[in-house]
């Protein structure tokens, strides 16, 4: 273990004895559908009776040429698809060239839907310079308005910084009274294999949110899926990342100095998950038991484009 990744991640002594193992599933109303991409699933919320998801929508794989759209489902199961929650922001803009990846956080009355933005259009040679907006609405059916704000948070401009070229994957908590929002992080001349964790504090839900000093947090991860977990705060760690961290559950009291308790099998592809406690502030979060992530469509061909598919979790120890 490298002596950075030592200082920020530790591994608890029963860290092999526990498990996490996740099975994947089809979803009808928002899965597999020739020559519609739908990836980057939001977290899940409930209102009423009802579950919401968002995700990006586009024609090309990679959804840089992507709206941000929503669905509604009675059981998580079985969903349909709403309309376009937000569209591209004006040409030339810092997203003007797509809107993608949300995420949802509830708070003081209102939904805030973040989401990340780029001003270039795909081609060829093509290098994402995102940044992350933040619309508001008194419903989760909208309409969303962009708050003036906007950018919340932006690409660092220090090219030292792990996130000098880009920010991208917004993941929210209420904690201590406080509005925590973890993003993953690029910088300049890196790859998107050498993608880290960063946390930001507002004292709003609106902003403005200010960079943690002891960014970035966790040194790896290309997704962000972070929950409320007892008094503090859990991270599944995909495939990207230091062997020592990756396909595992992270935990930090603090929401800082992370330690690893679980391994993950088959963990999510960008998941989202359901976390009736990230917003509450309550100390009563639990590891998710289901959520939303990209899905593989079965069988090959030009037409077939990422979807949204569903998850579940299962803990051994």
């Amino acid at each position: 273990m490298t002596a950075l990744v030592a200082a920020m991640v530790t591994c608890a002594p029963f860290a092999t004895a526990a498990e996490v193992t996740v099975t994947h599933s089809e979803l009808p109303g928002i899965g597999a559908e020739d020559g519609v991409m739908r990836r980057d699933p939001s977290d899940v919320i409930k209102v009423g009776d009802l579950y919401y998801v968002w995700y990006s929508k586009g024609t090309i794989p990679p959804g840089y040429d992507a709206t941000v759209w929503y669905a509604t489902s009675p059981d998580g199961k079985e969903w349909t698809e709403k309309g376009m929650a937000l569209a591209k922001g004006e040409p030339g803009t810092w997203e003007g060239a797509s809107v993608f990846t949300p995420n949802i956080m509830v708070a003081e009355g209102k939904y805030w839907l973040f989401y990340t933005g780029t001003s270039i259009d795909f081609k060829k040679g093509f290098n994402p310079d995102s940044k992350i907006g933040i619309a508001k609405s008194d419903s989760p059916d909208g309409p969303w308005e962009r708050l003036a704000t906007n950018p919340a948070l932006k690409n660092s401009d220090n090219k030292e910084d792990f996130d000098s070229h880009l920010v991208d994957d917004a993941c929210l908590l209420v904690r201590d009274g406080k509005y925590w929002f973890f993003y993953k992080g690029r910088q300049l001349g890196k790859s998107p294999g050498e993608t880290q964790m960063g946390l930001a504090i507002a004292d709003k839900p609106e902003g403005p949110y200010v960079r943690h000093e002891g960014n970035p947090v966790i040194p790896g991860n290309h997704e962000v899926l972070v929950w409320p977990q007892g008094k503090g705060v859990a991270a599944m760690i995909g495939t990207t990342g230091p062997k020592e961290i990756t396909n595992s559950v992270l935990y930090a009291e603090d929401g800082l100095n992370f330690t690893k308790t679980h391994t993950v099998k088959r963990g999510p592809w960008a998941g989202g998950a359901y976390r009736p406690e990230a917003f509450t502030d309550s100390g009563k979060g639990e590891l998710p038991k289901w959520g939303v992530e990209i899905g593989r469509p079965k069988g090959k061909g030009k037409g077939k484009l990422p979807c949204i598919g569903r998850y579940d979790v299962e803990e051994s120890k």
